[in-house]
């Protein structure tokens, strides 16, 4: 019997459940709700319009502009048919204003990173296809954090430098010994980030990395990649020295 009472007692603490109420599933995390498109496109509205107040208007221009044209060329076309003008003007309008919308907000994002460490990093990541690049530098001064890092193409190789011109030069021309002993048929580019005479914005970079003439196949650029990647970012053996052939010196090995 008194088993029977404190299993009663215990059943009645337990909290009472609804024969309709689900029971979790195990080993099922929650999934995290991602935001709708419409909540995005108005986060990215108000990032850029913290950099660029001039963005309202200009979308308000090209949506209001985009629907004028239209009214007016249906209008010419067909009098009196005002309402296709709007069904037509209408879209058009919302997509120009979403257009302008994506480049300023591109600008604003490269505005935030200028001159930050891992910047041109940043630029070449939005790269298109067509192009390898490796996210960690090829060159590093830890002093002074000077990088340099390096992309693939059919163009050749581009070496994207990061700090002042003066200072990021000895790692450039070591990188670019490097490169010509290995590859002496490929093309090397150098493209300087930053806001100086002769140098690139990081908002240019790709812009310019595009330009470039192809001179390389598909097959040339997998060749060329890994060609570098077996060889690593180790730095070369001094001229003058065989490996093969050094000995240990003995002697200091002996504390003598």
């Amino acid at each position: 019997m008194a088993k029977t009472t404190d299993t009663a007692s215990s059943n009645a603490d337990e909290p009472k459940r609804s024969l309709f109420s689900r029971k979790p599933k195990p080993g099922k995390p929650n999934k995290v709700k991602k935001p709708s498109r419409v909540k995005q496109m108005v986060d990215i509205f108000k990032m850029t319009r913290r950099y660029d107040p001039m963005i309202t208007w200009l979308m308000l221009g090209a949506f209001l502009g985009l629907i004028l044209v239209s009214l007016l060329v249906t209008l010419l076309v067909s009098p009196g048919n005002w309402i296709t003008g709007l069904l037509i003007g209408i879209p058009l309008g919302l997509l120009g204003a979403l257009l302008i919308m994506s480049r300023r907000a591109e600008r604003a994002a490269y505005s935030q990173i200028e001159g930050k460490p891992g910047a041109a990093g940043a630029a070449l990541s939005s790269l298109k296809r067509g192009w390898i690049f490796d996210e960690q530098p090829a060159a590093v001064n830890p002093r002074t954090q000077d990088v340099v890092f390096r992309a693939i193409g059919k163009p050749g190789i581009v070496l994207v430098t990061e700090g002042p011109s003066t200072r990021v030069k000895s790692l450039v021309d070591a990188e670019r010994r490097r490169l010509s002993r290995i590859l002496p048929n490929v093309t090397i580019t150098v493209i300087e980030t930053g806001k100086g005479e002769g140098q690139t914005s990081i908002a240019k970079v790709t812009k310019q990395m595009n330009k470039l003439k192809g001179e390389l196949t598909k097959v040339e650029v997998s060749t060329v990649n890994k060609r570098i990647t077996s060889l690593g970012n180790k730095l070369p053996i001094p001229k003058g020295i065989d490996p093969n052939k050094a000995r240990p010196d003995r002697k200091a090995a002996r504390g003598r």
